[in-house]
């Protein structure tokens, strides 16, 4: 269903997560994308997934949110992980067919992969639903902002990234308003084959665009009468402050990446 996709929804709380600065939020999750690749056997894997669960436990955010996360991506993530069963050769050989096998190499690195995929989801959905859009908007201005010696726009990058953020729910929603009313005209999204159901979303797409339009205009006329003029000379309502807890999740970052190069094979 439409309206249960977690991405960019922002869930309102006063955990330990909740009040950590956005910008230390930001770059541990994307550090966290990155030492993930350093993961390479059971060790390292249960390491990265006991510090994901631990890190939701204290969002106190219901892990059942989580899992909505990985659902949109579930064909993808399946899909790559057959890839990687399939072409992947070495150790005992339990099928094999043409430039097709399954090995035992395979199938441990299917597995890896399949970690992987929802452990990031599982960070980034940490990242979106403990941040309002706006203070991550703040968070990606600041760290931008050596770019502006190259004069790279990066107030309005950060705006266009924290607008679509933000209305990517409302589109969500506004497009499950739109089945809804096509299936009150009759209209069956989910019988027949994959060409039909594909053919039956066609009609869903020109309303949508047409909303988003008005919707964007709207936008822009309300930025307008309230005189933005861009992020020249502007001041800023809300201000980041970094504190020692900020700081202790980037020592605890510092650890994790030791620990993946001990337990490393």
């Amino acid at each position: 269903m439409m309206n249960k996709l977690i991405l960019g929804r922002y869930m309102p709380g006063d955990s330990l997560i909740h009040r950590l600065d956005s910008r230390a939020k930001l770059v541990a999750s994307f550090y966290f994308i990155g030492i993930i690749f350093m993961a390479n056997n059971w060790q390292t894997y249960l390491l990265a997934a006991v510090f994901t669960l631990f890190a939701i436990l204290l969002s106190k955010v219901d892990l059942k949110f989580f899992i909505r996360g990985v659902k949109p991506l579930i064909w993808l993530i399946l899909f790559t992980v057959a890839l990687q069963i399939m072409f992947t050769r070495g150790g005992e050989v339990y099928w094999e067919w043409g430039v097709f096998s399954i090995t035992e190499f395979g199938l441990t690195n299917g597995v890896f992969i399949f970690c992987r995929f929802v452990l990031i989801i599982f960070m980034s959905t940490l990242l979106t639903l403990t941040t309002p859009p706006l203070e991550l908007s703040d968070a990606i201005e600041y760290l931008l902002r050596p770019l502006k010696v190259v004069r790279f726009p990066v107030h309005e990058v950060s705006l266009m990234l924290s607008i679509a953020l933000r209305f990517v729910p409302t589109l969500m929603d506004e497009t499950e308003k739109i089945m809804n009313a096509q299936r009150a005209r009759g209209v069956d999204f989910g019988e027949g084959s994959l060409i039909q159901k594909m053919k039956a979303v066609v009609p869903l797409l020109i309303p949508l665009f047409v909303s988003s339009f008005n919707r964007a205009e709207d936008l822009a006329t309300a930025m307008e009468a309230r005189g933005y003029q861009g992020g020249d000379g502007r001041t800023k309502y809300r201000v980041l402050h970094w504190h020692n807890r900020d700081t202790m999740v980037v020592v605890a970052f510092v650890l994790l990446t030791i620990a993946l190069i001990f337990l490393r094979s």
